[in-house]
């Protein structure tokens, strides 16, 4: 099994990416290696495996065989331990300036095994303007054997210079089908539980696998999708909304209690607390102030984003249940996401109009851009529950 095997529905991508890796073969061999350049794109949809793509095509820089799936190389990249690929995992709301300096020194290096260093950037969206500015530099002028594996939702999401200097792969939505056959392929989940996770996550694979395997994620997506029938009145979307962003929070307090605690432990011990020795304790952990305050800092902004993150994959549920909805009311001959609720779809299609429906996703998309621009997370789902209860 290649490296790429974890990706589903993207034989396109893979094509490209396998020239490129015997195009980069060729460089390392000492041959020219048209088709292989210093900087890549991946983009596409939440899910598509845009991080995967990714990994997989570090694997085959790294591979002699170009991806064979069962070498050292692949298997180091694979687990992530490879000293030759860069990992930059954005925890935050954004990666700062500073973060992407040291970033870019790191990359300068010549590789240790003799064939490419790899810097594969997730998320790099995230970066801010300052931070992007830094990170065209380093592309711009890259070292001769360091190759930059951006990820990002769409090729929008970064700004155009560094855009116009990568060669962008892109990923499409995977089909219903291919990811029912994946869980049920590697996973050993039934086809018939496999099929409606697979339309419900609407080309999510993580979330199909989340959906399919874990029954908190169903009971959660459950929950969210029983919305839409129980706004009869201002009180029940108060609460809605009160459970929502509640639920939000317990899902940063669950991600980051613990992983907090460790770091804030571990930083605690580099810094000299429970040494021993007059006086070395209160000074090591009186010049470690600033590490802590930063490490706090980037914890805060972590539990911001996990928390954000949980409320918008709730409203995108919302939006997919209206997508149904509309579907519906036109009478389109579609895959409902929501089959399993195709009660409750019908029920809401014909209590109200298309228009209605309408503006009801449009106040969902509204929802998510005031919580991408901090607004209080209480006040904006609130105003969203109401304008879902009200037509017109």
């Amino acid at each position: 099994m290649s490296v790429y095997g974890d990706l589903v529905g993207q034989d396109r991508a893979i094509a490209a990416l396998q020239r490129a890796a015997s195009a980069a073969a060729e460089v390392v061999a000492g041959g020219r290696g048209a088709g292989m350049t210093h900087a890549w794109l991946f983009t596409g949809p939440p899910g598509s495996g845009r991080s995967t793509a990714a990994r997989a095509f570090a694997a085959a820089l790294l591979c002699p065989d170009q991806g064979c799936g069962h070498c050292d190389a692949c298997h180091q990249v694979e687990v992530g331990s490879h000293p030759d690929v860069t990992w930059v995992r954005p925890e935050g709301l954004s990666y700062s300036v500073r973060q992407t300096r040291d970033l870019v020194l790191k990359a300068a290096g010549a590789p240790t095994l003799g064939r490419w260093r790899v810097v594969l950037f997730e998320d790099a969206d995230r970066v801010t303007e300052a931070a992007a500015n830094a990170l065209l530099k380093a592309i711009e002028e890259p070292p001769p054997r360091t190759v930059w594996l951006l990820c990002s939702p769409s090729p929008d999401d970064m700004i155009i210079t560094i855009r116009s200097r990568c060669r962008v792969v892109t990923l499409s939505t995977p089909s219903t089908e291919s990811v029912a056959n994946m869980l049920m392929t590697r996973d050993g989940v039934p086809w018939e539980a496999a099929l409606p996770a697979a339309r419900a996550a609407q080309g999510h694979i993580g979330r199909a696998r989340r959906l399919a395997l874990d029954a908190e994620t169903r009971r959660r997506r459950d929950e969210v999708l029983s919305i839409p029938r129980s706004l009869t009145g201002v009180a029940e979307c108060v609460t809605a909304a009160e459970r929502l962003v509640k639920t939000s929070t317990e899902d940063a307090d669950a991600a980051t209690t613990a992983l907090n605690e460790a770091e804030t432990s571990e930083l605690r011990k580099v810094y000299g607390e429970g040494s021993s020795g007059k006086g070395l304790n209160r000074g090591l952990v009186r010049g470690g102030a600033g590490a802590l305050k930063e490490l706090e800092t980037m914890q805060k902004s972590r539990a911001t984003r996990i928390k954000r993150d949980s409320l918008d994959l709730a409203l995108l549920d919302l939006v997919g249940f209206y997508r149904d909805v509309l579907a519906v009311q036109f009478g389109a001959a579609v895959e409902l996401a929501n089959e399993d609720r195709r009660s409750d779809v019908e029920a809401v299609a014909r209590s109200s109009s298309p228009e209605d429906t309408l503006r009801r996703v449009a106040a969902l998309m509204t929802c998510r851009e005031r919580l991408a621009a901090n607004v209080n997370p209480q006040i904006a789902v609130e105003a969203m529950t109401m304008a879902l209860r009200t037509p017109g």
